[in-house]
């Protein structure tokens, strides 16, 4: 009644068919997450948003025009928009008009601000362990300037030692210019610290259009330079 001992030739194939349903499965699971990664990235593509052309701004401000209620919304998103200073192109411009260090230690460091990205010889000198801000001013024409950004990063002897980034806004084209004073910064002192840096600046926009780049050099010394 009770089943004897299985020969080895049954043995095998029992093994051969486990094997052979085992590779079954794991070609169905195989193909089910297959199946379900190429469901996710339709799904994906399905649910990314189709944007519309862009338009100028004075598109923009043209629709609709008639429809009080839209035409006073846009007054208030775009503020005081100055016609003028409005263009016929989807890019915006955006111009660097000046640099100033501010500190408590001494009168603002007014700095040229140089067309071609590079200003001749040492561009200024901090006084070590000084607090400062960077301020600058910019006019923005032709159209909105999404997400402008300050970034600046600094080396010495080739090794870099600092980057920032600063998000300083979205701005529609006015004739007044802008203003943004950097948060305050330290001066490193010591004399490790102490000595000429060389740095790189740059304002950019969302689609990092760059609209000024600053390759200079700065000497960091126990005291201001002579004014």
């Amino acid at each position: 009644m009770g089943g004897g001992q299985k020969s080895d030739k049954e043995k095998v194939e029992e093994e051969e068919t486990d094997n052979e349903a085992g590779e079954g499965i794991t070609r169905q699971m195989s193909e089910t997450s297959v199946s379900a990664a190429e469901d996710d990235d339709d799904e994906e593509n399905s649910n990314k948003i189709q944007l519309g052309p862009q338009c100028t701004l004075k598109e923009q401000i043209e629709k609709d025009k008639d429809d009080e209620s839209l035409r006073r919304w846009k007054e208030q998103l775009l503020g005081a928009v100055d016609f003028e200073s409005v263009g016929e192109t989807l890019d915006p411009e955006v111009k660097i008009i000046s640099l100033s260090i501010l500190t408590p230690d001494r009168p603002d460091i007014v700095l040229e601000v140089p067309e071609n990205g590079k200003p001749k010889g040492l561009w200024f000198t901090l006084k070590e362990g000084s607090r400062h801000n960077l301020k600058f001013s910019f006019q923005v024409s032709n159209n909105i300037v999404s997400g402008l950004k300050y970034t600046n990063t600094v080396w010495k002897t080739s090794v870099k030692v600092d980057s920032t980034k600063e998000m300083i806004g979205t701005f529609s084209p006015q004739p007044e210019p802008y203003t943004h004073v950097m948060p305050e910064e330290v001066t490193p002192s010591g004399m490790f610290a102490r000595g000429s840096y060389s740095a790189r600046s740059k304002f950019l926009d969302d689609d990092n259009k760059c609209y000024l780049e600053i390759n200079y050099t700065f000497d960091i010394r126990k005291e201001w330079a002579a004014r």
